[in-house]
């Protein structure tokens, strides 16, 4: 219902009966409802690069930080054509932006994408109820509470859903190089939800053919790569059944480099498990330590599902958060492949971790029979 101020009053629904009062935002889903797996993330600042990352899949966003729209949104900043997630969650949603590169805000951006929202909420109290219950699938939007709480309960997460397939491009792209010196390098990034700021930074080693996720070994090494990307995505891996078997092609045939999903998947292609963290890491503060090094770096994250420790044999893991100890990086022994957890290109967060293109780089240069 409007009140005389022009707010409609929604709710949000946990799947465990929690309701939390706020008003509507963004666009109007049908029937008054959405649903979604509700998570929350730690940024101060990025809500833009958040909401339009692919790995959202699936997922309403819940941001910590309480004043959220702050300084409006540009076109520049988006990761991908549109967004995946469900919804948004905020606290405070402001109504006014101002940002030289701003060219628009952020609840026009939610209506324009068809991304329903809710402000007002407590977020403090939601973050807290996630953190002790765990992710879990909500119902929001201005329908009537009890309808909320009906469609809740039955509301479904990410667990045993392809999401990678929702995202993955339809049919191959480029990307030309930006590289400065030497002769740019061939690469092929399988996009299970690729970011725009990976291509970004892998532009710079060279040209960049995007391809679906489904794409076989052969026809992607038939493309003459020097490397192979594993993008990011959303959800669960052990749905993204045919990855495996595309991956475990590419071993031992050129040299590989995966990223949050594409980490995963490597990890079960050479036999390791994963499991579901009970609310993921999602934020730019992350604290891992660099195994051959000892340096801490501070990640930028986004996942739910993680590496089980002990779960690799033919490869050595590379990174550990210092949070939950959990793995976040792995390096093959006997095939130049490597991947880590977290986000190195960050869009948004640190940069920190930066130097795992270089390293990409430096293991082509290593592994190509004629050097440049």
């Amino acid at each position: 219902m409007s009140g005389s101020n022009g707010i409609t009053a929604a709710a949000l629904v946990l799947a465990d009966g929690t309701v939390f009062e706020g008003e509507a935002i963004g666009a109007q889903p049908a029937n008054g409802i959405a649903t979604g797996e509700v998570v929350f993330n730690t940024v101060l600042s990025g809500y833009q690069e958040v909401i339009t990352d692919p790995s959202y899949a699936g997922q309403i966003i819940t941001f910590t930080y309480p004043h959220i729209g702050n300084y409006g949104v540009t076109s520049e900043d988006n990761e991908s054509a549109k967004p995946f997630c469900k919804g948004v969650i905020v606290r405070e949603l402001a109504r006014r932006h101002s940002n030289w590169r701003s060219n628009g805000d952020l609840n026009s951006l939610l209506t324009d994408a068809g991304v329903p929202g809710i402000a007002g909420v407590d977020t403090r109290r939601l973050t807290r109820h996630i953190r002790e219950a765990g992710a879990m699938p909500a119902a929001f939007g201005t329908a009537s509470e009890s309808d909320l709480t009906a469609v809740a309960a039955v509301a479904v997460g990410t667990d045993n859903t392809d999401l990678a397939a929702l995202v993955t491009c339809a049919e191959p792209y480029d990307i030309a190089s930006t590289r400065t010196s030497g002769e740019p390098w061939r690469v092929v990034a399988i996009d299970y939800g690729i970011k725009t700021t990976i291509l970004r930074h892998l532009s710079g080693l060279g040209d960049v053919t995007v391809v679906p996720a489904s794409m076989s070994a052969d026809e992607i090494l038939a493309r003459g790569p020097d490397g192979v990307f594993l993008s990011n995505g959303p959800g669960d891996p052990s749905a993204v059944t045919y990855a495996p078997d595309i991956i475990r092609g590419l071993l031992d045939q050129v040299p590989v480099f995966g990223i949050c999903l594409g980490h995963q998947l490597l990890a079960e292609t050479i036999g390791g498990e994963t499991f579901k963290l009970p609310f993921g890491h999602h934020g730019g503060n992350h604290p891992v330590r660099r195994l051959s090094t000892g340096t801490v770096e501070i990640t930028s994250q986004n996942h739910n599902y993680c590496v089980a420790e002990g779960s690799l044999s033919t490869a050595d893991v590379s990174h550990i958060n210092l949070n939950d100890h959990t793995v976040e990086g792995l390096e093959m022994r006997d095939v130049p492949a490597f991947s880590v957890q977290y986000h190195p290109e960050a869009g948004p967060g640190p940069h920190d971790s930066r130097y795992l293109f270089d390293q990409f780089d430096e293991l082509i240069a290593s592994c190509s029979q004629g050097g440049r």
